[in-house]
Parts: structure tokens; sequence; C-alpha cells
């Protein structure tokens, strides 16, 4: 299937097929595809200016900075182009907030199994998974990963070395398992008694894909520093990395930059986004479709407790965890060629990542497709074998 085009929720391919996307190109459509508001940002932009550097002060960037401390913890913002520079830009300001605050023997990260923070080589080592690192070398220095959900591995792991720790609220990659809000409550906790820098990766949970403007305000508590990608962006390549005023006091000027970062297409595009998802109404819309969703889910489980194990996640960022009689790969093959885009991920769990813009009726007829695909898999492992009575 090579698609070609896209409008809303659907993708249409090459030979003229039609598909729901349940994938939004791994959470970064946020808005669908084509949404007329982005277009017109992207093109009026595109007739203006499109490059100059950050070295000059870019139209629009301070207005998107502005909105994104506005509506987060965040005092201060660094744009970039896509999440494993955020999260590499995270990495470099923990390890520089404490250089210019005396301790520069503090520069370890702790870290989790399951993790995925990018394929960079410093974000493929705080990631830890060794499909991800093997054959590049020697792995960079610096991260202590613990067991997922362990908080008395987290507790051990800390020491005079500790710079931060390094959290996704919910693990994207590793199979969308959300840590307990009450997990991030603790490790903010932890953090404060050592010390330590709090940064939460949410490149594929943030800008409304829990229903919240970030899954962690779920929990009630901030980061010192967090990164984001994906849906800011709404398809366009943008990253930024979001810090408190004292956590970025050592990002000088000259000590990190970028090229392309925060150029003036990303900034209209950004600002689109904002208009959108930041409207009054809007993230309380994701919440009830988003409930549907999850009921609808459920019914799935329950209709097929031989092929699904658990349904995982929070609001729009879903994930069904099939039993070991079946693989991701052959349903999110066999939901492919009944017209649902989906997104396989670790722990043999199917994602489920529509775009915000997803309407009901279209969240029934993929899962229609999903309980349609798993009928026939259990029906044919239930069939008798030929030539057997």
């Amino acid at each position: 299937m090579t698609p070609v085009r896209g409008e809303g929720v659907h993708v249409y391919a090459a030979d003229g097929r039609r598909f729901l996307d349940f994938g939004a190109g791994i959470a970064v459509n946020a808005l669908g595809h084509a949404h007329p508001h982005l277009v017109a940002a992207l093109t009026e932009q595109a007739q203006k200016l499109w490059h100059v550097s950050n070295l000059y002060p870019i139209e629009g960037q301070q207005r998107m900075a502005d909105r994104l401390t506005a509506a987060t913890f965040a005092d201060t913002v660094f744009f970039c182009n896509s999440g494993a520079e955020s999260i590499e830009a995270a990495i470099k300001m923990a390890r520089r907030y404490h250089y210019v605050s005396g301790a520069p023997e503090r520069y370890r990260i702790v870290t989790f199994e399951g993790a995925f923070h990018g394929r960079t080589l410093a974000t493929i080592a705080a990631g830890g998974q060794p499909k991800y690192l093997e054959g590049f070398g020697p792995k960079v220095q610096g991260f202590d990963q613990v067991p997922f959900g362990d908080h008395d591995a987290v507790k051990a792991a800390v020491g005079p070395e500790t710079a931060a720790i390094l959290i996704e609220p919910i693990q994207g990659e590793g199979g969308i398992r959300p840590v307990p809000d009450t997990c991030l409550r603790g490790l903010r906790e932890l953090c404060d008694e050592h010390g330590i820098l709090l940064i939460f990766d949410e490149v594929q949970s943030g800008v409304g894909r829990t229903g919240r403007f970030f899954a962690h305000e779920h929990a009630g508590v901030t980061p010192d520093i967090m990164g984001i990608a994906k849906g800011i962006g709404g398809g366009f390549p943008l990253g930024a990395c979001l810090a408190t005023a004292e956590a970025a006091k050592g990002m000088t000027a000259g000590t990190h930059g970028t090229t392309f970062g925060g150029n003036p297409l990303a900034m209209a595009v950004g600002n689109a986004v904002l208009d959108v998802v930041l409207a009054d109404g809007f993230l309380d819309r994701v919440n009830d479709t988003a409930n549907f969703m999850a009921q609808q889910l459920q019914a799935l489980r329950d209709a097929h407790p031989a092929l699904v194990a658990e349904i995982r996640g929070r609001g729009l960022m879903r994930g069904v965890r099939l039993s070991g009689a079946v693989t991701n790969g052959e349903v999110v093959g066999k939901l492919l060629d009944a017209g649902v885009m989906t997104v396989g991920a670790g722990d043999n769990v199917v994602r489920l990542l529509p775009p915000l813009i997803v309407e009901k009726d279209e969240i029934r007829a993929a899962l229609q497709a999903f309980d349609t695909v798993l009928t026939d898999i259990g029906g044919a492992a239930a069939a008798p074998e030929r030539g057997t009575a």
C-alpha cells in the first residue's frame, strides 16, 4: 500500500483504496491529514519566508514559545526538528545544570526498561534496548536502567553521580504502558529529595493525545524538563525541549543549537496546531471520543478472551496486547488488508493512535474491522487440520 493522499482520518492509496488511519504516522498527525487550518498556515508562510536560521528573530517563534510556556510548567523553550533531538537537548541540559551548579560529576541519568527515546547514539543508550544498540559500537555511557515500575530499584540507582531521571509517562514503543500516577508523584518526590532533575519524554503522549495537553497533567506533577515532538507539528517536522528557568540555567548562548529548528515554516504550522488543540472544548471532545473507544475496546476484549490479553493506555493512545496465540505483526497486516492502518509495539501490542479529530462512527468502523480480523484468526486456529476428525 502506497499512500498518496489523505483527508481527515482517511488515507488514499495509489491504487485507489481508502484506509482508516489509526496510526496517525505514529501519533504525528494529531489533526489528521490536510487539516484546512494547517494547510492555510503553511501555504501562507511558504509564500513569505522559508528559512533564515535562528541567528535572527523568527516571526512566530516567540509567539509559540509564549503559548507553550503559558500552557505548561515551563519558562523556556528550545525548538528543534524531532523527538530524538528534543531528548538530546534534555540530556545535555540536565548534565549542564549540574556542571554550572558546581557538581560536574553528576551526569548519569536513570532510565527504564522498555523505554524508547529516539535513534541517536545517546537516545538509544538511554532506551537501552539491545535491538537498537546492536552494531553501533560502544554504548554511550551515563545511563542506569532499572525495571519498569520498580520504585525501590529507582531509589537504589540514585547516587552521587545521578543528574536526572528520564521517563515516558506512557511508554509508546514499549507497548503502551502507562506509568501509574502515584509512581510519577513518587519520582517527583525522589528528585526533590536528592536535588536531581525530572525529565518527561512526552514525544508520543503529548499534545492532547491522552485527553490532557500533556499526559503528566493527569498525575498532578510537573517535570523540570520535557521533550516533545510528533503531534506538536501536526505532521510537519517539529520538536521542542521545554524547561523551567532553573533547569535551563546552564544552556547559555552557544552551548547548544540547531540550523533548522524553529524555522518559519515549522512555527507557522505549530502555532496552527495550538490554535486547534488549545481552543475551548477541543480536549473535552477528545475525552468523549476516547471514552467511547475505551468501551469499544473492552467489548473487543470480552469477545476474544483467547486472543486479547489486555487493553492498555489512556485517551486516544491505546494498545491491544495480544496473547501468545497470535502476533501483533500478523494482526497489523490483516488490519491493513481490512482497510485500517495501525502500528505494532513491544510486548505483542497493536497500537491504536487515531487523529484527535476522529469521530465515533470511525472508531466503530475500525474496531468492527479489528473484531472481524480476530474472529477470522480465532476461527482458523480452531478449525481442524485437513485429514483429521
